[in-house]
């Protein structure tokens, strides 16, 4: 005798036969709990009609053709929803249309020579963006606001980035052995290009029509950090990475589409919280304006400096920004009410 669980409901007690039948006709499944209500010993109904020596055999309901025309054909091709477009309405659908064949869109272009880069760089950027969407939205996030972000991220960079980077004294240090060199990557590197993604939260910020949450803040950083990372994954594609050999500049290609990018997007994310911050609290907003270049800038510089030299202290400043960023979202409300109540 067997006693069969399904959903924590127990049925039975049934002959061994009994069940083996119930299997047979797909009443039951071969990986349904059973037990022997006299020993206590439990299993699936396999295990324990195997046990007892019966193997059930489960039949077929007709023949192939049968079982298909029984499935029927409005359930094979859904006519009637592909027509309504009902399908369409799934948002879930159109995330795995864009992430699955965008790639293969892009092969049908007519470009080639850096456009191709900047295309399949954008095809990451916005898996990035999906991930940080589903990740950090909230209700103030648009994706109007999203697009116009990262765009003008990489507007500035092209408009401002090479100006800063040319006037920033520091810079030239980056040229000394280590660890001289900190000084260069962290005050030259790090600020220039920390400030630079900067600049489009402040603009973002100073036009909004309501306070932006500091976690709002927080996702447009990181699509501007992603929209940084773009410009400077296709540069070094196209310069450095090219003078590589295959197998080295196929990993540095790869790193440039999907790990430095984020990196990139982290560091501007830590600065769009202290942003955030700063806007609610604007009496304490030379600090938190201070902690938003300066901590990213910081962590940025490190990782440059170490790249060349010990790369794996390098990828552990890149897990302590990632650590920082949601320590300080975890954070978020006793730092709000420290500065609300001063």
């Amino acid at each position: 005798m067997l006693i069969i669980t399904r959903n924590t409901r127990d049925y039975g007690p049934f002959d061994e036969r009994v069940v083996a039948q119930f299997v047979e006709d797909g009443r039951l499944l071969l990986n349904d709990k059973a037990r022997d209500p006299e020993t206590g010993e439990s299993g699936t109904i396999k295990e324990m009609l195997l046990s007892r020596g019966i193997r059930p055999s489960i039949k077929n309901n007709g023949s192939l053709f049968k079982q298909l025309a029984h499935v029927g054909r409005d359930f094979i091709l859904p006519k009637e929803d592909i027509e309504r477009h009902s399908l369409f309405e799934d948002k879930r659908l159109l995330i795995l249309a864009i992430v699955g064949l965008s790639l293969s869109v892009i092969m049908l272009l007519p470009i080639g020579g850096l456009l191709v880069f900047y295309a399949v760089s954008l095809y990451f950027a916005t898996i990035w963006g999906l991930f940080f969407a589903y990740m950090f939205r909230t209700r103030q996030v648009h994706t109007s606001t999203t697009i116009w972000t990262f765009f003008l991220t990489q507007a500035g960079v092209f408009l401002i980035f090479g100006t800063l980077h040319r006037l920033n004294f520091f810079n030239v240090f980056t040229e000394a052995a280590f660890p001289v060199s900190i000084i260069g990557y962290v005050l030259g590197v790090g600020l220039t290009e920390e400030f630079t993604k900067m600049i489009p939260l402040f603009i973002l910020q100073h036009r909004s029509r309501e306070p932006m949450l500091p976690q709002t803040m927080v996702y447009y950083g990181l699509m501007a950090g992603i929209a940084f990372g773009v410009f400077e994954g296709v540069q070094y594609q196209t310069t450095i990475n090219i003078r590589a050999d295959y197998t080295t500049a196929f990993i540095l290609n790869i790193a440039r589409l999907t790990s430095l990018p984020f990196i990139h997007a982290i560091w501007c994310g830590i600065a769009g919280y202290f942003i955030g911050m700063a806007g609610l609290y604007p009496r304490y907003r030379h600090a938190l304006w201070f902690l938003a270049l300066v901590i990213p800038a910081t962590l940025h510089g490190l990782y440059d400096s170490f790249a060349s030299v010990l790369y794996v202290v390098s990828l552990g400043f890149a897990f302590l920004s990632v650590i920082l960023l949601m320590a300080y979202m975890r954070h978020s409300g006793k730092l709000r009410e420290r500065l609300r109540n001063n």
